[in-house]
């Protein structure tokens, strides 16, 4: 089994919590909303790690959080979707709960648990794109994640991808996260059932029955069912994903891509569509290698996953850099 560490995927409304062993397996998961202030935040993960280590000697925790980390990982900056501003949270919990607390970005840390376990073993040069609620990305150059200078690279769910397009709420228009995201398939559907009459179409009769109920979930399994309204909203979103991967591949030249996140899990239902576009868009189409563009095999656990390896690998480190006592 090795040595267990615990993995926290703290998101805007939920957290999961996991004991995670050396080989990426969870071995125990709990479950909580999301807290609206720091405080009770903070007091929910020392609920939840105190809960695991009652039953599992874990040596460390990870977590993964959705914002601007400075390049050591030491202050969240700016979380969007959470209470934290300039708050040392992983210090502060080590203090707290007697064990090693370390962050990491929430796409960060599904790339590492990609490339350990997953789906990015094997690229040099990769790209994890998690696509959820928005678009986070993760970048591993010859392996090690790329920061960027001040922390927060690369930010590629807010590259502009149509002009005075949809309002995001960085407070840019046209972000490329607002046409290829689950909340982007909602505004998609909303947007086609405006302009036409799709028929027989159940999810046409579900949103005129409750428009607030629509979910990216919801439309990804109408269109699983055949559905044309949802069939529709995809096939833009994969236009728009191929479009996004163009960009990349113009400026990273990246080998392997993994789709993973929420709507990532689906890739199925527009994959071979979106590698089409990104084939005919990138610069130099027909006369370049092109990355190899996969599905996650970790789902919706990569991000726990890679917490729990990220706190793994900081102490290792920790312990082969320590001195050795005479």
């Amino acid at each position: 089994m090795g040595d267990l560490t615990i993995g926290i995927d703290i998101g805007g409304t939920s957290v999961r919590a996991s004991v995670v062993d050396d080989r990426g397996a969870m071995l125990d998961t709990l479950r909580a909303a999301t807290p609206p202030t720091a405080q009770a935040l903070e007091h929910c993960l020392d609920r939840l790690v105190g809960e695991l280590t009652s039953r599992w000697a874990a040596k460390a925790v990870g977590l993964a959080i959705a914002g601007f980390l400075t390049p050591d990982r030491r202050v969240i900056r700016f979380a969007p979707h959470l209470p934290w501003r300039e708050a040392t949270v992983a210090e502060d919990m080590t203090a707290r709960i007697g064990i090693p607390v370390f962050a990491e970005h929430d796409a960060n840390a599904a790339a590492v648990a990609e490339r350990r376990f997953g789906a990015a073993a094997g690229g040099r040069n990769s790209l994890v794109l998690a696509i959820g609620t928005g678009i986070g990305a993760g970048l591993l150059l010859d392996g090690q994640i790329y920061r960027g200078s001040f922390g927060v690279a690369p930010e590629l769910g807010h590259l502009t991808v149509v002009p005075d397009g949809r309002p995001c709420s960085c407070g840019k228009l046209g972000c490329w996260e607002r046409y290829c995201s689950g909340t982007a398939l909602v505004d998609t559907v909303l947007e086609l059932l405006a302009d036409g009459d799709w028929g027989r179409s159940q999810l046409a009769a579900d949103v005129a029955a409750d428009p607030g109920a629509l979910t990216g979930r919801r439309v990804a399994g109408a269109a699983a069912d055949g559905d044309a309204v949802a069939l529709a909203a995809f096939a833009q979103f994969a236009q728009s994903l191929g479009q996004g991967l163009a960009m990349i591949a113009d400026i990273f030249d990246p080998d392997l891509i993994v789709l993973a996140g929420g709507v990532g899990a689906a890739s199925g239902l527009f994959l071979d569509e979106a590698r089409e576009h990104y084939a005919r868009l990138v610069t130099g189409a027909g006369h370049r290698q092109l990355a190899r563009i996969r599905g996650t095999q970790l789902g919706e656990s990569a991000g726990v996953v890679g917490a729990a390896e990220v706190a793994r690998q900081a102490i290792s480190t920790h312990l082969a850099e320590a001195p050795t006592r005479s």
